[in-house]
């Protein structure tokens, strides 16, 4: 059967972090939302409804029977088994919003819907980009559970110091952990294959390391925190999510953030996640086009896809920053920095696409992943329309 994942109403709610990927590539806990769903329901055959010119990358749905999903949420095993069982024609709602369905993507319409069954439990439900951090702990222990259940853990190097219960910390095979300490009482802590924590580090969990990624010398993390595949990192963090293909790799201090795919944080970048006067933090909202209140008396950063601090670069609290932005002046960004910005401050020129594509080329190149005509094509649609 063909798994559908639906941005419904949520792909403009994510920006700038959707701006490069359907909702269901985003990272939260272990595994992205398309992961996690390919591994609860066993369906590796998976398309996209997003929006048009991402489908160029990400696969429309065949016309075939198919199961759709609205990704972005954490099931309980109750609703993941009227999930598995829904039979055609069947759907489950949530919050008055289509939540699964299981049709034929041929010529399909709400009317083919035979059967709606309210779902009443409360569910883990991501629906901005602070949630993705603020509800990473629980995403970190679902899918550790999920990673983890019935699989024996790599043995920990006595070199290292140990706190807590060893069934809160797993090691997959080729990761390297030496001469740190890892404190599992206030989390779980996963560490992904070929994965290498440094000497010196200091790992309070909740924390996912994931594959081929490294804390660097002397890293200090507290969690709820996630570094997807093929990040360095390294300084101070605290509660905060890279999607993967990332560099934190120096000191500086990022806390409360989301960090999606191609960054690099120059040295001693700092992102401020508290204002001085503890005020609850305010984010600016693309839909609304204006600055939204988070709710949140913590929120750091949230940077979309390519774009790059240089050293010494100071993030206010609640900053944005789009995609493909270069941040290098002095003094203080805006809370708000473009696409493309060549600078970070306002009025600034746009970064050239041409030499956007040049980075992005050299940058992927570095981990052997190609920078494909479907990426040169999001990053030009983006850069003409945003």
């Amino acid at each position: 059967m063909q798994l559908v994942f639906s941005d419904a109403q949520f792909w403009e709610d994510f920006l700038p972090l959707t701006f490069t990927r359907p909702t269901a590539e985003m990272r939260c806990g272990i595994l992205t939302f398309s992961e996690r769903w390919q591994k609860l329901l066993d369906i590796s055959d998976v398309s996209f409804i997003t929006e048009d010119f991402l489908q160029e990358k990400f696969k429309k749905p065949e016309k075939v029977e198919s199961l759709f999903i609205v990704p972005n949420f954490l099931p309980s095993e109750t609703v993941l088994n009227q999930i598995i069982n829904l039979q055609l024609g069947e759907a489950l709602v949530y919050e008055n919003e289509l939540l699964a369905v299981r049709i034929n993507m041929e010529n399909f319409s709400l009317k083919d819907i035979e059967k709606m069954t309210d779902i009443h439990e409360e569910l883990v439900f991501f629906k901005q980009p602070t949630d993705l951090f603020s509800f990473n702990e629980k995403a970190i222990n679902f899918d550790f559970e999920l990673l983890t259940n019935g699989k024996t853990s790599a043995e920990l190097s006595a070199t290292n110091g140990f706190l807590g219960d060893k069934k809160d910390l797993f090691i997959e095979e080729g990761a390297n952990i030496e001469f740190s300490t890892l404190n599992t009482k206030t989390g779980k802590i996963y560490i992904g294959k070929n994965a290498e924590v440094m000497e010196g580090c200091n790992l309070r969990g909740p924390i996912a390391l994931c594959e081929e990624s490294k804390f660097n010398l002397g890293a200090k993390i507290y969690g709820a925190t996630t570094i997807g595949p093929h990040c360095k990192v390294g300084g101070e963090v605290n509660n905060i999510v890279i999607f993967g293909y990332t560099n934190k790799g120096h000191d500086g201090f990022v806390g409360n953030s989301v960090i999606g795919e191609w960054c690099n944080l120059g040295a001693d970048t700092n992102s401020s996640n508290l204002k001085n006067n503890y005020a609850i933090v305010k984010l600016w909202n693309y839909r609304t086009k204006r600055f939204a209140n988070t709710g949140l008396q913590f929120a750091g950063l949230i940077m979309g896809d390519h774009s790059k601090s240089a050293i010494n670069t100071q993030f206010n609290t609640g900053t944005v920053v789009g995609v493909a932005g270069n941040i290098f002046k002095s003094g203080f960004p805006p809370n708000l920095i473009d696409n493309f910005s060549w600078g970070g401050m306002k009025g600034d020129e746009k970064f050239k696409l041409e030499k956007a594509y040049e980075v992005a080329e050299l940058a992927m190149g570095r981990r052997k992943v190609a920078f494909t005509e479907e990426d040169r094509g999001i990053l030009k649609f983006v850069y003409e329309n945003y």
